[in-house]
């Protein structure tokens, strides 16, 4: 049973996360009000939230949808954004361990922030309890956060309340971030002129869909995540 030592050690990281989770949670409310506004139902919502659990390729999805394109198009747009996990996944691997159930559950809470926390930890264990912690409450906190926005935007009219605008402003919002680094703005200009410059000859979604090819110029390289 761990020690007063080590419940001492966890704090900082439980701190971090849970103001981390603070922030996923007000984007989740935001991509359940905007999926709902999209023509999703509460449990559809709250579904792709709990088994999906990536919101850059969530907000992607659900725009494409509700601006009118096919589910082909929504899907390859929300897989290329979730590459990067990709990358994630071979890092943290190493620092998961486990059986099968456990990799597999790791696999599914592996994202920017969980692979970020464990990264900045010195010792192996460290690592391994800021993953876990990290991903746990961001995950509790993500689906909330759908679930709360999801019922607001059932029992109001979106619209009515400007509530519609809060999707893609909460999806500008999640990229902007993206844009302080070199790779993801070049990613971000790339992904831009692509859409603009195939909107005028290609069917609705598939824009989106061929500007999310960008996201592979912003993977990080694998040793880049400390293991």
């Amino acid at each position: 049973m761990p020690d007063a030592t080590e419940f001492d050690s966890r704090r900082p990281i439980v701190v971090a996360a849970l103001t981390l989770g603070v922030a996923v949670g007000v984007f989740g409310a935001t991509f359940g009000v905007g999926a709902v506004a999209a023509g999703a139902s509460v449990a559809q919502t709250c579904v792709m939230s709990l088994l999906v659990f990536t919101g850059a390729s969530q907000f992607s999805a659900v725009s494409v949808v509700a601006a009118g394109g096919t589910t082909g198009a929504a899907l390859g747009g929300a897989m290329l954004l979730a590459a990067r996990n990709t990358v994630y996944g071979l890092a943290m691997s190493r620092v998961v361990g486990g059986s099968l159930l456990t990799r597999l559950v790791a696999a599914h809470i592996t994202i920017d922030e969980t692979t970020a926390m464990a990264s900045q930890q010195a010792q192996p264990g460290a690592r391994r309890a800021a993953f876990w912690i990290t991903g746990g409450i961001l995950f509790g906190l993500w689906n909330v956060g759908t679930l709360i926005g999801a019922l607001v935007g059932s029992a109001l009219d979106p619209a009515a309340f400007g509530l519609d605008a809060a999707f893609p402003a909460g999806f500008v919002a999640m990229v902007a971030s993206q844009l302080r680094t070199r790779r993801g703005l070049l990613a971000g200009l790339l992904g831009a002129g692509l859409c603009l410059a195939l909107i005028p000859f290609t069917p609705i979604g598939v824009p989106i869909l061929c500007a999310a090819a960008a996201v592979l110029v912003g993977l990080p390289a694998p040793h880049a995540v400390r293991t």
